[in-house]
């Protein structure tokens, strides 16, 4: 599709390769902003599923049961999330590989341009690593919403039970 096979002393096709290379990046700040429009969401879950669990403990057994379902569809909602995380870090992760990629292949025969390409490659790689730590994080605050739905559950069984 694009020829990008660099002579040592080119600085044009070098700055080619980075306009077009730069085009994804306006598809990656989106992609950000997703992210944090999914963290906040995430933490007003938290902040709902840490006030139903407080209100869990004060109510009659026919509360507990209605806030039970609630804390119900609150866990859903953070599985939702996490796959929306997920989707969002893949297809960021796959844009910034595609930008690598073109970076690599433009390498093969440019050994002048190979430290400017090693800094913006070595740049890729890590907000790659950095989006997959995310990744990691977001995965485990929405685990422990959902343990904490568990757990909550479980004691309005018991108490409906008692």
């Amino acid at each position: 599709m694009f020829d990008f096979t660099l002579a040592a002393h080119s600085p044009d096709d070098i700055a080619h390769v980075i306009q077009v290379s730069l085009a994804p990046a306006f598809i990656l700040a989106g992609l950000a902003q997703m992210l944090n429009v999914f963290s906040a969401r995430l933490a007003r879950i938290a902040d709902k599923v840490n006030a139903t669990a407080r209100d869990l403990n004060r109510v009659n057994p026919a509360e507990a049961h209605h806030l039970s379902q609630e804390l119900s569809y609150l866990r859903r909602r953070s599985f939702v999330l996490d796959a929306a995380v997920v989707c969002v870090c893949i297809g960021a992760g796959l844009i910034l590989s595609s930008i690598l990629t073109l970076f690599v292949g433009a390498l093969r025969d440019a050994a002048a341009a190979s430290v400017l390409f090693a800094c913006f490659g070595a740049g890729l790689l890590f907000t790659i690593c950095g989006l997959g730590a995310f990744l990691t994080e977001i995965l485990m605050a929405g685990r422990g919403i959902r343990v904490e739905v568990d757990r909550q559950q479980d004691q309005a069984a018991t108490v409906e039970h008692s």
